[in-house]
């Protein structure tokens, strides 16, 4: 088994340890602002990292990519380290990934609108379930015609293709709102003006980059830059969502292991459930619930558990809460379901010392052996052998100018998609019936891009598919599919492989 993780102290110098093998069965680490949660988080992700186990998390607040650099042991610190009797601390590095989806201060994100998804897409969009429905037409008219959406301007003209043909589509889909594709438009504008066009396009990330290990056996930690990112809530966690889903989809089965093949840790994580409809929220508790089954463990970082839904929080087995301050009807609830979810001590109550709790102190309960929660014990978490706070901009650039990775995502690559596809097409004349055109416009993608046959498209091949077969030729290789879906997207509710 794999060596338990060494996280807090009591008072009466008691390790508390987080043990490897039960970190799939997720965590939560919740406290108000300024009580600590930003160290607990790195000092996890250091000690996995320590293991050999990738880490990934999201660096909201611009001070986490100081842990690839050692820690200075002050006099604060060692009075710290010597109150709660640690004598094995020493400054450590770790190795690290920037990321980031804005492409300024780490190595650019992407994935395929395809890969998302209309139903994320919705989210992103903030659709309502009409809107979102006309989507998810959008995208199966895109999906019979072969026309690949791979970055912004592919479905944006993809929109526009449909709303100037919809009389044609009616007959075969149902109802296309004029007033729905007008929506669509306008929130795929706003995307566009809040930068997220950057995020959609190619090569789109590999899971598998985030899996990592150096050539000492050390886990990587990947920090996705995420100050920016944070203004603009909806894009965030849609991506932190998508991110999940290609996680859930590509890793295989491996049941239960000594240690988790990748954490991945969810800061400020009442984002990922605000506004979710239905339907979304089924298909995250779905994949929280299945995907320790995969080697991953997800901790949700957030300031109080009124913040995640209760299917989910009854899946996180280890926790660490830090202080909460009961103002407020709201927050004297929050203190009491923080109470009551924990394993009760009998040497105090719970409820009480919450609110007593100092900074870097905090109430901790992992998983034993067995899968039991253990006792709730009050500690103090131990620091971090990594130093706390932000790269400057030289330490950055180097690890950058160092990373293979960023040579490989550094430059965006333009396929011939629904974009290119569409602007080659004559614009139909509004005189025209609208079988003339149907011919007009989707007769000669049929007949110069797939071919002379008989008006089923695909049925002889032409053009069209020659290319397309060649930009997807990997892809289909790999997981028998021409189009990529992502589960939390997929009209047919799940990715072929």
């Amino acid at each position: 088994m794999a060596t338990p993780l060494t996280i807090a102290k009591t008072a009466s110098n008691q390790s508390l340890n987080l043990l490897p093998q039960m970190a799939t069965r997720h965590g939560l680490i919740t406290g108000a602002t300024g009580t600590g949660k930003t160290v607990t988080l790195q000092k996890i992700a250091e000690e996995f990292s320590l293991i050999g186990v990738p880490v990934f998390m999201a660096d909201v607040k611009g001070d986490l990519s100081g842990i690839s650099q050692p820690n200075t042991l002050t006099e604060k610190l060692q009075a710290h380290l010597q109150t709660i009797q640690v004598t094995h601390w020493q400054p450590i590095s770790n190795p690290i990934a920037l990321w980031d989806v804005f492409r300024q201060q780490g190595i650019p994100v992407r994935a395929t609108i395809s890969d998302m998804g209309p139903l994320l897409l919705a989210r992103l969009l903030n659709l309502n379930d009409i809107q979102a429905g006309v989507l998810q037409l959008i995208f199966k008219i895109a999906d019979d015609r072969s026309l690949l959406l791979l970055d912004l301007k592919d479905l944006q003209t993809m929109v526009k293709f449909v709303d100037e043909n919809k009389k044609i589509f009616i007959s075969d889909y149902g109802n296309i709102s004029s007033t729905s594709l007008g929506a669509i438009q306008r929130g795929l504008l706003t995307i566009e003006q809040q930068e997220g066009n950057l995020f959609f396009g190619e090569p789109m990330l590999d899971i598998h980059d985030l899996m990592q290990v150096n050539d000492k056996g050390r886990g990587i930690v990947n920090i996705l830059a995420a100050d920016k990112l944070y203004n603009y809530p909806l894009l965030y966690s849609t991506f932190l969502l998508w991110l999940l889903s290609e996680l859930y989809e590509q890793l295989p089965e491996v049941g239960d292991i000594e240690k988790p093949k990748l954490v991945f840790f969810f800061d400020e994580a009442h984002l990922l459930f605000n506004n979710a409809s239905k339907v979304l929220l089924e298909k995250i508790i779905q994949v929280i619930r299945l995907i320790r089954s995969k080697g991953v463990g997800i901790y949700f970082i957030s300031q109080n558990p009124l913040d995640i839904p209760n299917e989910i929080l009854g899946q996180l087995g280890n926790r660490i809460q830090h202080a909460l301050h009961a103002f407020t009807p709201r927050d004297q609830k929050a203190v009491k379901v923080a109470a009551q979810t924990m394993r009760q001590n009998p040497q105090f109550k719970t409820e009480e010392i919450i609110a007593d709790l100092g900074t870097g102190e905090a109430l901790v309960s992992f998983l034993n052996e067995k899968g039991q929660p253990s006792v709730t014990e009050r500690a103090y978490i131990i620091a971090p052998g990594s130093r706390m706070g932000p790269l400057d901009d030289n330490e950055r650039r180097n690890i950058l100018n160092s990373s293979s990775l960023y040579k490989h995502y550094a430059d965006t690559i333009d396929r011939n998609s629904a974009f290119e596809i569409l602007a080659q097409q004559p614009q139909s004349n509004n005189n025209q019936s609208a079988n003339d055109t149907h011919k007009g416009v989707l007769g000669t993608i049929e007949s110069v891009l797939l071919g002379e046959n008989d008006g089923q498209v695909g049925k002889h091949n032409g053009l069209f598919q020659r290319i397309a077969r060649s930009v997807t030729q990997q892809v289909s290789q790999q997981v028998g599919r021409s189009l990529v879906r992502g589960l939390l997207g997929n009209l047919l509710g799940g990715r072929k492989r």
